[in-house]
């Protein structure tokens, strides 16, 4: 869905050097800009390494945050006046009756009239989504604010990092033991993919999957020919990757780990709801580790079969 139109008007805050307005296609960079402050510092607060090249990560995720400039359902920016800067911004998603939270941020130093509380009122309102869920960082002011919008944490979320190291054989062996098959995707097996995330989780991604049938390889599951599981994976990320029955994760998972060691991909994470024991106790098994900080998935209310399902990474939207 695009950006709505309506309420073009900007909104002048108590600090009257800084606007709240809707955010363009060219505010990426640095809306994304703000976001990377805001990360560091509370990393730096957690007591968590900072590692990340804000330029290579741009590059990875370009295109989706292009995605989300054009398609967002509501996104507002605080813009301060004095000197043309973004301070901070928000962003959400929509997906039939499900609104998500995928982007919530403000610079450091300027947390301060009010201002997160009236970016957050514009980008996620009270009352709009039948569903309303965010991926969250354990940020306590923010999940104030969550909480205060009618969201409740439901499960955490870990960060699970490692080397792959299937084999193409070891990979197959767990599918032929499991009776799978598996299809290198394209967007005319969208229906299959789209079929499976509504009985797992409720909303598939209609307006996402073509860039991820573009960024990503697409792998489907069938067994007897019906579509079982799927999975996402790049050079830049994993996921989505569902699966109607728990168990079949385990397949799925060493065939995502297969693709990226014969790519060429020295570090493999997932974004896994810590509810997920099948797809957590296997890849702790395989040498995975969890790495720092947590996520948390809040939503108003309880959806979703997530112990069969692993977020989209890098984590903005689940």
């Amino acid at each position: 869905m695009a950006c709505p139109k309506s309420d073009p008007t900007p909104e002048w805050t108590p600090d009257r050097s800084i606007t709240i307005r809707r955010g363009t296609l060219d505010d990426t960079r640095e809306a994304f800009d703000v976001s990377m402050a805001a990360v560091e510092e509370l990393f730096m607060r957690q007591g968590v390494a900072w590692t990340l090249d804000p330029d290579a990560f741009y590059t990875g995720l370009e295109p989706l945050l292009t995605h989300f400039a054009t398609h967002a359902a509501e996104w507002w920016v605080a813009e301060d006046r004095t000197d043309g800067s973004l301070v901070g911004y928000a962003r959400s998603i929509e997906r039939g009756g499900l609104l998500e939270l995928s982007e919530f941020f403000v610079r450091p130093g300027r947390q301060s009239a009010g201002l997160g509380r009236r970016l957050l009122e514009r980008a996620f309102p009270p009352g709009r989504g039948e569903v309303r869920a965010i991926v969250a960082l354990t940020d306590v002011r923010a999940l104030a604010h969550y909480y205060k919008a009618g969201t409740v944490a439901r499960f955490p979320i870990a960060d699970l990092t490692g080397t792959p190291s299937a084999s193409a054989a070891e990979s197959e062996a767990a599918r032929s033991l499991a009776g799978l098959e598996v299809v290198s995707a394209g967007l005319d097996f969208v229906a299959e993919f789209a079929a499976i995330e509504e009985a797992v989780v409720g909303y598939p991604r209609h307006g996402e999957y073509p860039l991820l049938f573009e960024h990503r390889a697409a792998l489907l599951f069938r067994r007897d020919g019906r579509a079982v599981g799927f999975a996402f994976v790049g050079v830049d990320g994993t996921g989505p990757i569902a699966a109607l029955e728990r168990d079949d994760q385990v397949p799925i998972l060493l065939e995502v780990e297969t693709w990226a060691t014969a790519h060429g991909v020295s570090s493999l994470s997932f974004e896994l709801p810590m509810i997920n024991e099948v797809a957590m106790r296997h890849l702790l098994g395989r040498g995975f580790k969890i790495e720092p900080p947590l996520s948390i998935f809040m939503s108003n209310k309880p959806f979703g079969q997530f112990d069969r399902f692993i977020l989209f990474s890098p984590p903005f939207v689940f």
